[in-house]
């Protein structure tokens, strides 16, 4: 009897394959070829030669892993092989070596600066004749050998990893490589892909329930396609034990769970807590697969939740926390957020492998701060520390005589009448006001050379902006020079002269009037400073004045010294309080705005300042600013670069620098501790004290420079007690006795001296004076200091070995990657160099990188360390290492503190398991959202993957008035690859819906990452009307990931605007256009569709590239100032770049859009030849562009598929003239997209398949139908080449009746498009007409409401009226209001026709019964087949009814799909 208990249980929660079971599978496969798990997990094994099955081979990976990785590591590698996160890496190199293009024959081969072999000979060969070649471009993801010669030959294997061919090759380059003969690059290449395909997740598919108020499915039977059963994944059913009959008990189960009886709106209030109360009722460890599966079959759950009772607690509670979701997480009820250690994952932009990325670097930090031997309850503690370098805006002090100050608000004449006190400060004011008062709060020094900034510096000044304007003239600063033969010169000499003859007033105008008369691109001449002099003062002699003994000559050098001392990088340079600005804000434009902006954002500074008493009246300003925190002496770009990199110090071993033979076989980590393990420090005073701060000076000591950079170390460290110093040598040459005096000589102070003694003789060895000494033969004996054990440090400075040495030379270059004898400073683990042969980095330099550490991490990580109560060496150790390790994480967004009010009833809580790293994950959800849908898998699945500590919040709705959730979800992830009893791989992860109620009608979505472009391949079934009652078992719904999305920004520096309609191509060298785009006006945006590989962007040649040209990128993967731009798709994730380009100087006025130029470019037009067409040969494009009728149009389901066969039919029989149908692919299904050549070779149409992802920074739309109508209005400029001039759309559901090349040719008399207004002469339908009354009654103000089944688009005009851009800002706006825009393709120009003119067309274009009375019909051109929303006619009842001729032309395409259907069956008979 227990036997058949477990069975009936297993029944009821187990689904069969039985006949009343209806399915619904989705699976998502790659385009490319499967890739070996081998190669995504780069492991170089050899053992693959016993193998038998694909779970052995899996598990050797994941063994032979297992003794590199840590545990946590491993699961991390087996959830990447599970999600093929790396295929798209692998494939990447495919088709980089298919641009080689491999020799024929072998299956691995080198490539040596293009030249090509698969053997040893021909290898030798190829190097020595290399250097007369070209290097090859590498890439970022390139494996480069350890230990290659960077000046050698670039050799790239291509091979696949554990195969025979690939091994051989391997022994012989890497031979070459210790020879230090080559760099060996390493690609992975398979000679014979598999013919499988890659099986995607990390996505989501719904089946959402459609409204049937409209019937609009196809009555034609659809075949049944061959599922295999398998895929339901479950045994046969066991139809009778011990006389239980369990077919019929279950098909009685199924049926009563999927209750599908509409709810009343009393029993939905309380929807979203019951379902909570559900789910905190179920144990811990299956509360998340209780949500998981409620949310995701809510349909179907709602009416048993409606019986289930919330206790007072859980309400009670979770209001007390929503207080706090909305105060600190500004979460609204119903809202959803997750956090992974306090990092904010957004479920809207993050996919699976954004997650995945953060992490694995999360386990990365963790695992170090571990290996550092920190406790787990302290790691989370210090990972909440936010160590990022803070955006802190570093100043200079502008007290300084170089500066000469035009005004002074304090004492000119001008500004007498402001009033003088501060306390004005807090007078209220509108807001933007910019408060006139007689103090120099805003100072703005220019540092000259700059005409344009000058321009902007006078209009502030002429405005009576309060704003003191200073300039630095950094010019030459030789003794004797001559003013008239040095414009610079000159410049600073009339400067001065006319301030003291007049005043600095005049002098800056003057300045100005010089740099006026220098044409655009020029530079300032001396004649230029002479014209002006002359003009003003006729009677000077000029040459006195700008002559070689001028006595006007004040200030000319200490410009220079300033500029230099100041470090504020290239000119020119403009400050403001001695903030340097950034180079891009430095464009004239942008100056106003940012200076205007700082001096609205300061004033609320000293408001506060004035407010708290640290200001008043008789302070002098420029003093209270010059002492604020972040003055420093000098300014280093190198110290404040944000791009940074660290070593890698989270590694606790026992290895030192003093036994080289040991040290040289470590690894890079290892390398980097013994280091840390041998360092003797130097500080101020010897006392117990945590030094925040670390420095290590890297140099070769026995040079001049190594020796001042210690030098200037030294005298910073005396000045500091946060700061200790080491030192690591780099030695110029081979380390011999001779070369190393100094370098042994501080070795050996530092072991053998106590800290003040060794510190104060080290500072003696410093100075150059005592090296020239020691170089003439001086004993070292002299140079010591008092208290010094003289004859231990000779026992030690004399001894033989210098194993040191060659530890610390080897270090500096595979570590620190550093050339003999380069100097470096390391500041907690960060690397600051090389440091080129005369770059200054002085005392001043340690001083701001000390003061950056102190402010961003190092006191805040000595606090925490502070606890641990450990001795303070290794504390002050600690805190280095631990800087390093938090420092080098990727700059992300600050970590969240959450102390959420109570979790004890509202939350569902999974405790870690004791003693190992674990992840704090907290996630806020409203179990009955799309939210929770995706969070529920994704959190079961990091709970199989990672030790976490998971607290899931309930953020319920009240009071909901609708069916919160109408739509079936499955989320497609796995935590590791799943194998088939036999140990073969499992089909691959797919998305089932099992047992799915058969009453309603369903349509398909799916729910992809970003930047994914995905298409459906293989059904016959439409997935849009998907109807389970008429299905015998299966829908198995298979898709394609078509194309990654390479999405970017692009603008014109020259007027910052996007250059509106300039185009790119994508390609290879040898295809140089595989993909084109257009730039549109919302924010320079572009999107190209790829796969993995290497991908080349250029401008299309033509008018875009006769015009501009590429000034700059970001985000690509070529050097920023290389023409050719290089994008690698490497990965699943998304990819954004930057490009900047500028008018060629003989194009400044040339638009691109413009009436005048006709685009005759045949380029183009083989662009649109290329792929889907029926036909068109070169040679009658010219006759094709003028005359051929361009008619786009979107259809989704087998219904609308069949009207749309049916409207083309209706066009080609009533007109002579070429037609080019224009289809948006996104929704189309695979049986339209197999019949429509066969349909374009009948009757000999041109055809062209067009999609556009809909891009991530426009209102998204949830809904299928919805997203249609987008696309039907807001891509049109970008959806098709330039080259179409216009364009008509025509609803899928239209029968046309009359030639549309008069619809074409129509004059829209000047209008960017034309519409067919609404018919008003049915008048039984007057109450249903909601333009007559209400808002579009107002806003319309008499003008007729246009319908969007038909129009006609001037694609010119409307480009260069940028109406698509309009649209979109528009729909923007609107959009966010769910109420809005209800027909979002009709309404959105409707509501525009005051931007965006309607051109109304004659009635007679457009007659639909719904609207139109029946007298008009005999003059109709085209019929529509509008809904009713009277009689909700279904569609196929009223096209037969309503249109005659509709029958006979659904006949004669059934009969033309019957021939290809046989034509189909017959070949696949012969090929059998």
């Amino acid at each position: 009897m227990w036997l058949l208990w477990v069975l009936l249980l297993s029944l009821l929660s187990a689904v069969s394959g039985g006949a009343d079971s209806k399915a619904v599978t989705t699976s998502l496969t790659t385009k490319w070829a499967d890739t070996p798990l081998l190669l995504e997990a780069r492991y170089d094994t050899a053992l693959f030669s016993s193998i038998n099955t694909d779970q052995a081979y899996y598990d050797l990976i994941v063994k032979k892993a297992g003794a590199l990785l840590s545990s946590v590591q491993v699961n991390m590698l087996k959830f990447a092989l599970s999600l093929r996160a790396y295929s798209a890496t692998v494939y990447s190199f495919q088709q980089i070596a298919s641009n080689e293009p491999p020799p024929s024959s072998c299956s691995a081969f080198f490539s040596v600066h293009g030249e090509k072999t698969c053997d040893e000979e021909g290898l030798a060969t190829l190097l020595k004749s290399a250097p007369e070649r070209r290097k090859p471009y590498l890439f970022k993801g390139d494996h480069k050998y350890p230990g290659s010669n960077p000046d050698a030959p670039v050799v790239i294997l291509y091979g696949e990893f554990g195969k025979p061919d690939f091994q051989r090759l391997h022994q012989v380059i890497s031979s070459k490589v210790n020879e230090g003969l080559a760099t060996y690059v390493l690609r992975h290449y398979l000679a014979n892909p598999s013919g499988k395909k890659v099986y995607l997740s990390g996505y989501g598919v719904e089946l959402a329930i459609k409204s049937q108020e409209y019937k609009a499915k196809d009555d034609t039977q659809v075949q049944e396609a061959e599922v295999n059963a398998t895929v339901i994944g479950e045994n046969d059913p066991v139809d009778e034990v011990q006389g239980f009959l369990f077919g019929k008990l279950k098909k009685h189960l199924v049926e009563s769970t999927n209750d599908m009886a509409p709810l009343k709106v009393w029993q939905m209030q309380d929807l979203s807590f019951q379902t909570a109360a559900r789910i905190l009722a179920a144990p811990a460890v299956e509360a998340l697969t209780v949500m998981k599966d409620l949310s995701q079959n809510f349909p179907t759950k709602a009416r048993s939740l409606t019986k289930t009772v919330v206790n007072s607690e859980i309400r009670k509670e979770i209001g007390e926390n929503q207080k706090f979701f909305k105060g600190t997480l500004g979460l609204q009820p119903g809202d959803s957020a997750l956090f992974i250690n306090g990092l904010h994952i957004d479920l809207d932009t993050q996919d699976i492998f954004s997650v995945f990325e953060v992490l694995r670097s999360e386990a990365r930090v963790m695992e170090g701060l571990r290996s550092l031997h920190i406790d787990t309850p302290y790691i989370h503690d210090i990972l909440k520390l936010n160590v990022q370098p803070s955006d802190s805006d570093y100043a200079v002090d502008i007290r300084n005589s170089a500066i000469s100050w035009i005004n002074n608000l304090e004492t000119d004449h001008r500004y007498s009448s402001w009033p003088y006190n501060v306390q004005e400060l807090l007078r209220p004011t509108f807001p933007g006001v910019i408060r006139q008062i007689r103090k120099n709060f805003h100072n703005l020094p220019t540092q000259e050379n700059a005409a344009e900034l000058l321009s902007v510096a006078e209009m502030f000044y002429a405005n009576n902006i309060p704003l003191r304007i200073g300039l630095v003239f950094v010019v030459s600063d030789e003794d004797d020079i001559d003013g008239m033969q040095d414009a610079g010169v000159a410049l600073v000499r009339a400067y001065n002269y006319i301030s003291d003859e007049v005043d600095s007033q005049s002098a800056f105008e003057a300045v100005i009037s010089m740099f006026n008369r220098v044409p655009i691109g020029g530079k300032l001449s001396v004649g230029d400073v002479v014209k002006v002099l002359e003009k003003r003062f006729p009677y000077v002699e000029v040459s006195s004045v700008l002559g070689a003994d001028s006595s006007y000559d004040s200030n000319r050098k200490e410009g220079r010294a300033y500029y230099q001392q100041t470090g504020v990088g290239p000119l020119p340079v403009v400050m403001y309080n001695g903030i340097p600005y950034q180079r891009e804000q430095l464009d004239p434009d942008e100056l106003e705005t940012v200076t205007m902006q700082k001096i609205l954002e300061t004033t609320s500074f000293y408001q506060r300042a004035v407010y708290l008493g640290e200001l008043a009246t008789d302070h002098d300003v420029v003093d209270f600013i010059m002492n604020q925190p972040n003055v420093v002496p000098r300014i280093n770009p190198r110290v404040l670069s944000t791009s940074r990199t660290y070593l890698d110090l989270s590694d606790t071993n026992n290895f030192f620098v003093d036994d080289y033979a040991r040290f040289s076989t470590l690894d890079t980590k290892e390398k980097s501790t013994a280091v840390a393990n041998s360092m003797n420090y130097m500080t101020k005073k010897d006392d117990g004290y945590i030094r925040p701060v670390t420095f290590w000076v890297v140099g070769d000591f026995d040079k001049p420079s190594g020796r001042q950079l210690l030098y200037d170390a030294i005298r910073h460290m005396k000045t500091s007690n946060n700061v200790r110093l080491g030192m690591i040598n780099n030695p110029s040459a081979a380390p011999s006795a001779e070369m190393s005096r100094l370098a042994r000589a501080i070795w050996a102070a530092m072991q053998t001296q106590s800290a003040n003694n060794a510190k104060n003789f080290i500072t003696k060895l410093a100075k150059e004076e005592t090296a020239a000494a020691l170089e003439m033969g001086v004993d070292i004996g002299e140079f010591a200091v008092g208290g010094m054990d003289v004859s231990l440090f000779k026992d030690a400075y004399e001894g033989p070995k210098f194993d040191f040495l060659l530890s610390h030379a080897a270090y500096c270059r595979d570590v620190l990657k550093l050339k003999k004898g380069q100097n470096a400073v390391i500041s907690n683990g960060r690397i600051i160099g090389p440091l080129e042969e005369k770059e200054v980095f002085n005392q001043d330099d340690f001083l701001l990188l000390e003061s950056i550490i102190l402010k961003t991490s190092g006191e805040r990580i000595k606090s925490k360390v502070q606890q641990f109560g450990i001795e303070e060496d290794r504390a002050s150790d600690l805190v280095m290492k631990v800087d390093a390790l938090l420092s080098s994480q990727p700059k992300g967004e600050a970590r969240v503190e959450y102390d959420f009010a109570d979790d004890r009833y509202s939350a569902v809580k999974i405790r870690p398991k004791e003693g190992d790293v674990y992840f704090d994950v907290v996630a806020v959800v409203d179990p009955v959202t799309r939210d929770a849908q995706k969070l529920a898998p994704l959190l079961l699945v990091l709970k199989q993957l990672v030790n976490v500590n998971l607290r899931v919040f309930m953020n319920c709705q009240s009071k909901l008035s609708e069916i919160p959730l109408k739509s079936f979800y499955r989320h497609v992830l796995e935590p590791e690859v799943a194998f088939q009893a036999d140990g073969s791989f499992s089909p691959g992860p797919m998305a089932r819906f099992l047992d799915m109620p058969q009453s309603p009608l369903f349509t398909l979505n799916l729910n992809t990452p970003e930047s994914w472009m995905v298409e459906s391949v293989h059904t016959r079934y439409d997935l849009d009307n998907i109807y389970l009652e008429e299905v015998e078992n299966i829908v198995a719904a298979e898709y394609e990931l078509e194309h990654l999305l390479l999405e970017g920004h692009c603008f014109d520096v020259s007027s910052g605007q996007p250059p509106r309609g300039l185009q790119f191509t994508l390609g290879t060298a040898s295809e140089p256009v595989i993909m084109d785009t257009i730039v549109m006006a919302n924010l320079g945006y572009f999107q190209l569709k790829a796969n993995p590989g290497a991908w080349i962007l250029k401008m299309r040649k033509g008018r875009s590239d006769d015009i501009y040209k590429i000034y700059s990128h970001e985000g690509t993967d070529s050097p920023a100032e290389s023409d050719d731009i290089i994008v690698v798709l490497n990965n699943f994730k998304s990819r954004i770049i930057k490009v900047k380009v500028q008018k060629k100087p003989d194009k400044f006025n040339e638009e691109l859009l413009s009436d005048a130029t006709e685009e005759n470019d045949a380029g183009f037009w083989k662009s649109l030849a290329r792929g889907f067409t029926g036909g068109g040969k070169p040679e009658e494009l010219k006759q094709e562009k003028d005359d051929v009728i361009n008619i786009f149009s979107v259809a989704s389901g087998h219904l609308y598929e069949r009207f749309l066969r049916i409207m083309m039919l209706s066009v080609l029989k009533n007109t002579k003239t070429p037609v080019k149908f224009w289809f948006l692919k996104n929704y189309l299904s695979p049986t339209f997209k197999e019949f429509i050549p066969h349909m374009a070779k009948q009757y000999g149409f041109q055809y062209e398949l067009v999609q556009y992802k809909w891009p991530r920074w426009l209102h998204q739309q949830t809904e299928k139908q919805r997203i249609i109508w987008g696309y039907k209005i807001l891509f049109l400029d970008v959806l098709f080449p330039l080259a179409v001039d216009k364009i008509l759309f025509v609803d899928a559901d239209q029968i046309v009746r009359t030639d549309l090349k008069e619809l074409r040719d129509f004059d829209l008399e000047g209008a960017p498009y034309g519409y067919t207004p609404f018919c008003e002469s049915r008048k039984e339908m007057d109450g249903y007409r909601f333009w007559k009354s209400g808002y579009w009654a107002s806003h319309l103000a008499g003008r007729r409401y246009h319908i969007s089944a038909l129009y006609v688009v001037d694609l010119k005009k409307f480009r260069k009226i940028a109406a698509g851009d309009r649209l979109r800002g528009q729909y923007q706006g609107l959009s966010q209001d769910p109420n809005s825009l209800s027909n979002l393709d009709q309404d959105l120009p409707n509501n525009m026709i005051h931007q965006v003119p309607i051109k109304s067309l004659p009635q007679e274009w457009l007659w639909c019964e719904t609207w139109c009375d029946d007298s008009t019909k005999r003059s109709a051109k085209t019929i529509d087949l509008c809904n009713n929303p009277m009689t909700k006619e279904p569609k196929l009842q009223a096209a037969v009814r309503i249109v005659a001729e509709w029958t006979d032309y659904d006949q004669e395409i059934k009969r033309l799909q019957t021939r290809v259907q046989e034509r189909v069956n017959h070949t696949k008979k012969t090929e059998l």
